[in-house]
């Protein structure tokens, strides 16, 4: 039988791990502290930033939320950044992601302090992945680290596939687990034979955000499997496809919507270990994003 991989109990360790380290610096004098920028009225948005700040209460760490209307210019938000990259009760920065249409991104994040930027997507905190020196990593990729770590996964010498190259999750999570001296291989919309290439995997990670899109054909007997993808289904018709007979499917009748994964449910007869979803890789996110801004005031303070 497949082993869970139980991203809800390792962030439970690490938020804990977090408390203990915060409660020593408030010791110290020092509160780490978090701004939440948060821009325009995206529901979605607002409850991934209304969970953080929470997480940040829960675990003694200082939060600021900053809401900025829909029109603001991206001028105008860069003023806000530049002000909280001066603000010495502020260890990390966090810019909600979308921005509105009008915002250029990049900008937005290439402002941030690097010392600040706890996402881990500042090019000099790119840079420093790439180097494998210490920095900031991005929360998602970082998570899977840990999780990996933690559940005894074996990384060295083995071979991983990453589905998706994104620079938040694909290219930061091959780095990682390259420096870890697994074997690497990014794939993409436009790999040659992608269920081919997958099938080699003996850790094969999905993060291309299309619903159940990994099959059985992909995947390698005995493979470990780690689904990033967060879907959430209200067609009936493309539940049953993925859920038809099981309690999810009871669950979907019940609330009228469902959550899938990057990878199709029938995987998991097939594999030796699996996050699910949810509970698997979502959960460390945040907890990483705490874990970074500790690390962020340490840092800034010349303790690592």
């Amino acid at each position: 039988m497949s082993r869970i991989l139980d991203g809800t109990a390792v962030s439970r360790q690490i938020k804990s791990e977090i408390a203990a380290r915060a409660a020593n610096l408030k010791r110290r004098g020092i509160q780490p502290g978090l701004a939440a920028v948060l821009v325009g009225d995206n529901p979605a948005s607002a409850v991934y930033v209304k969970n953080k700040v929470q997480t940040c209460a829960e675990l003694g760490i200082y939060s600021r939320r900053l809401d900025f209307p829909v029109a603001i210019s991206t001028a105008e938000l860069l003023d806000q950044i530049r002000i909280l990259n001066h603000d010495d009760g502020i260890d990390g920065i966090l810019v909600q992601l979308p921005l509105p249409s009008q915002i250029e991104t990049r900008l937005i994040l290439d402002a941030v302090d690097p010392q600040k930027d706890v996402d881990g997507f500042h090019p000099e905190n790119v840079g420093r992945l790439c180097a494998n020196l210490p920095g900031l990593r991005p929360c998602t990729p970082a998570g899977i680290m840990e999780l990996l770590k933690r559940e005894r996964i074996e990384v060295r010498g083995k071979e991983a596939v990453v589905i998706g190259r994104s620079d938040i999750v694909g290219k930061p999570l091959a780095l990682l687990l390259l420096h870890e001296s697994a074997t690497v291989t990014i794939c993409h919309s436009k790999t040659v034979d992608l269920p081919g290439v997958c099938r080699r995997a003996d850790l094969l990670c999905a993060a291309m955000g299309r619903p159940g899109f990994v099959t059985p054909d992909f995947v390698k007997s005995g493979a470990v499997l780690v689904d990033v993808g967060i879907n959430r289904i209200s067609d009936e018709l493309q539940a049953e496809k993925f859920f038809a007979g099981s309690a999810r499917m009871d669950n979907f009748r019940a609330r009228g919507s469902v959550l899938i994964g990057d990878v199709h449910p029938q995987c998991y007869a097939v594999v030796s270990a699996y996050t699910p979803v949810p509970g698997g890789v979502g959960p460390l996110t945040i907890a990483m994003l705490m874990a970074n801004t500790v690390q962020a005031a340490m840092l800034r303070r010349g303790w690592f």
